[in-house]
């Protein structure tokens, strides 16, 4: 159940997520498996596997969480686009929020923390991988593109009925954004999460 709170998401702070925080994130996680296409897992990853996935992220991206009243009601992080050594300035993010949260602001504060701290590494460019269906469904809603297309991401791809869920397929948007703009050549080598200058991420977190 949810606390009752007076708080809203202009109110809550933003800090560093750690493997503790891997409950928490999985209760805010868990109804976007049960209940809709914003991600294609069928089924809802063990508290263990997230704390694995925090851990395995911090090793080379940040990831953030949001709190309001004590508890965690977001969360955002990136990670490699592909693998391979040449996608390295190149990123997917993700971000999630608790179901009353949404439509506070707090999306928009997260990502622009994230984008911020990836210009730091020396990435440039982000992809956002999104549900999507014609027309927009309660389990595939228009509510993530419009988000992005807000924050400057514009639409690159479609992959036509590439995702089954829920018995009936559904289609994958990419959307871009260029964190730096007409980059001939990498304007700096890319820089791990944990060797950035961790009292400057502060210092954005504390403005965020």
């Amino acid at each position: 159940m949810l606390a009752a709170t007076t708080s809203t998401a202009k109110d809550a702070t933003i800090r560093l997520a750690c493997e503790s925080d891997a409950e928490a994130i999985r209760e805010i996680y868990a109804p976007y498996v049960l209940e809709t296409c914003i991600t294609f897992e069928t089924h809802v990853p063990s508290v263990s596997e997230f704390r694995a996935r925090i851990a395995r992220t911090l090793e080379s991206h940040p990831y953030f969480v949001a709190e309001l009243d004590g508890e965690v009601v977001g969360y955002c992080y990136a990670g490699f686009f592909r693998p391979r050594t040449a996608y390295r300035y190149s990123i997917e993010t993700s971000v999630y929020l608790r179901g009353d949260i949404k439509g506070g602001g707090l999306g928009r504060r997260l990502y622009e923390l994230l984008e911020e701290v990836l210009r730091m590494q020396g990435v440039t460019n982000a992809y956002a991988c999104i549900a999507s269906s014609e027309p927009p469904c309660e389990q595939a809603p228009d509510t993530s593109r419009l988000f992005h297309k807000h924050l400057g991401y514009k639409l690159v791809g479609t992959f036509r009925k590439c995702g089954y869920k829920f018995d009936r397929w559904f289609d994958m948007i990419w959307m871009e954004k260029m964190l730096v703009e007409g980059h001939s050549e990498p304007y700096r080598e890319f820089v791990p999460f944990p060797a950035l200058d961790q009292e400057e991420v502060a210092k954005l977190i504390a403005q965020a």
